[in-house]
């Protein structure tokens, strides 16, 4: 999860409904260049003073932390003046001078803010190559949503954080799905195989991603929201067929798939450019880019699982050899192979969908 703050002292007369929003969406900074601004946010919000003139206030009651545009003598000066509070510094980055700065800042200071003139996110990838090792954070100002996301993946590990000075309310629920893009963890649970059958023809999905799957990653798959098997990657060699290590044989076109923000979509509205979660056999996933949806006609297997509480998972997959599923440990089964008794890696969230999106409403799946 990446660190999510919002610059909340340009919104002007949106001022009071965006410092609202920060809140509701539980961001980790709201941050303002008047300490009265940050005075009536509750403290689970962390308050962040940024002052692009250098100059401070005598009262920082309520402050965590000071982002000054100052030269490092002086933040150290003010940092040994008031050791209650955490501090920082901002710099605009427009050239090479103010990138090498940029860079000491990164290695010394627990915040550095950057903001980038040029388009292009080099600057960016040298400022994160140099602080590597440290064990403070790069917060980075970005514009929108769209650049969010590229700051989030330059040279994989991405920005610590970025901020953004919403100039709408509501921009901020989207700019907290970019921030929760990063690995996260998903609770699998072991599933035994009650029942398989062959049912008929039909149209199935293959996913094939802009990202190499690792050999025990896979897409969730179910014929319903609430119960979703593993299904494996095309990482491992098979006999009449090249490896393709980008693609996930999903499952019948109707099938439920993780999507960004615990969203679900069906496969067969997947399209070039949408989101799905590769998760592995520990249950860490990440969002993958889709690059293709491949949708073909052929002979369609169920498979039907049971979680230890009785909770029934159903899948349903081209009944072929070389379509896979994982089990405990990342153990690869063929779908044919599959019997009663076999153990396989699901996923039972609990909450009813409507349009992907989960609800409290009644509803049922069968």
């Amino acid at each position: 999860m990446k660190l999510y703050w919002v610059e909340i002292h340009g919104a002007g007369p949106l001022l009071t409904a965006v410092a609202e929003e920060a809140i509701h969406q539980r961001v980790d900074a709201v941050v303002s260049d008047d300490p009265a601004n940050l005075s009536t946010l509750p403290p689970t919000v962390k308050k962040v003073l940024l002052t692009k003139d250098g100059s401070l206030g005598e009262d920082l009651d309520g402050v965590d932390v000071v982002i000054l545009d100052a030269e490092r003598e002086r933040i150290h000066e003010l940092s040994a003046t008031y050791p209650h509070v955490e501090f920082g510094r901002y710099l605009e980055v427009t050239d090479a001078q103010t990138l090498d700065a940029a860079c000491a800042a990164a290695q010394e200071w627990a915040w550095t803010v950057l903001r980038f003139r040029d388009e292009t996110k080099i600057p960016l990838e040298i400022v994160l190559a140099a602080a590597h090792k440290s064990q403070g954070s790069v917060i980075t100002v970005v514009h929108d949503t769209d650049e969010a996301n590229v700051v989030l993946g330059c040279l994989e590990r991405g920005a610590d954080g970025i901020m953004l000075a919403p100039k709408a309310v509501g921009e901020l629920s989207a700019l907290k799905a970019v921030a929760a893009g990063g690995s996260f963890s998903l609770q699998l649970e072991e599933l035994e195989v009650i029942e398989t059958s062959h049912v008929g023809m039909g149209e199935r999905a293959c996913v094939d991603t802009c990202s190499m799957f690792g050999e025990n990653e896979g897409i969730l798959v179910g014929s319903h929201s609430k119960g979703m098997i593993l299904a494996c990657s095309e990482t491992h060699p098979l006999p009449y067929m090249p490896t393709r290590q980008f693609r996930v044989n999903a499952g019948a076109v109707h099938s439920y798939t993780m999507s960004m923000a615990g969203r679900t979509n069906y496969l067969s509205e997947l399209q070039a450019g949408g989101r799905v979660l590769a998760v592995d056999a520990d249950g860490r996933a990440r969002p993958v880019t889709v690059g293709r949806i491949k949708i073909e006609t052929r002979p369609l297997r169920m498979i039907t699982a049971k979680s230890p509480s009785g909770r029934v998972a159903d899948l349903i997959v081209q009944d072929d050899w070389h379509v896979r599923v994982l089990g405990p440990g990342g153990v690869v089964i063929n779908v044919t192979e599959l019997q009663p008794g076999t153990k396989v890696l699901g996923y039972l969230p609990v909450e009813d969908r409507h349009v992907g999106y989960p609800i409290d409403e009644f509803c049922i799946e069968k």
